[in-house]
């Protein structure tokens, strides 16, 4: 029987934003086809150096990962952007010292999952809501975090679920980083969709350079 596990952060293990309604996991396996199973290693708070501990409790029966961490990551580097700086250029090249930081972390963890051997795919970084404060500058600055995602999922020919282009109305959000049961509820769609095929490569939310999991 197919058993897709779920691993990273709250934005998945987010049933504590969620009080009375479904979180991800719990929608995820309402949305894919009987016969399947869902489990949940993602932890709330977890950064890419914490998915190693996840992966040591995979099941045994698991047949499919989704990945979606990065989120803290970025944020524990958001005091950069109250750092001065004497130029774009200098505060730009900033920015790039902590995108440099989290792509090697990101690789490194990436490869211990890839070590699974298991069909894998990736998530984005979503954006803050519209009306959160500072929307512009945290989307530019979460693009850096986000190209790393991205270059990395290309490298290794893996389906990627774009959850800027998920996550873009107010209702998505709980609060300003976690998702609610709304935006739960287009992530769980678009999982089972991929997982089981029924996404086509072409599909609006996911960019894939390969065929879907």
């Amino acid at each position: 029987m197919p058993h897709l596990v779920l691993l990273g952060d709250s934005i998945f293990d987010n049933a504590a934003y969620v009080p009375g309604g479904p979180d991800v996991v719990k929608q995820v396996r309402a949305a894919l086809p009987p016969g399947w199973s869902a489990t949940l290693l993602a932890v709330d708070g977890a950064v890419t150096r914490s998915v190693g501990a996840q992966l040591s409790r995979i099941p045994g029966d698991t047949t499919h990962l989704v990945l979606s961490v990065g989120g803290n990551d970025a944020l524990g580097t958001s005091h950069i952007l109250g750092a001065s700086a004497r130029t774009v250029g200098e505060a730009v090249l900033m920015l790039a010292g902590a995108q440099d930081r989290f792509a090697g972390d990101y690789d490194q963890m990436l490869e211990e999952v890839l070590a699974q051997g298991l069909p894998t795919a990736l998530c984005t970084i979503y954006d803050t809501p519209p009306s959160a404060p500072n929307h512009k500058v945290i989307k530019a600055a979460l693009s850096l975090f986000n190209d790393r995602i991205t270059r990395a999922a290309f490298t290794h020919c893996l389906p990627l679920i774009d959850l800027r282009l998920l996550c873009a109305e107010e209702g998505d959000y709980a609060n300003p980083i976690e998702p609610s049961v709304q935006g739960g509820a287009k992530m769980a769609n678009a999982i089972a969709a991929l997982v089981t095929g029924a996404a086509g490569p072409r599909s609006q939310v996911i960019a894939s350079v390969t065929e879907p999991l």
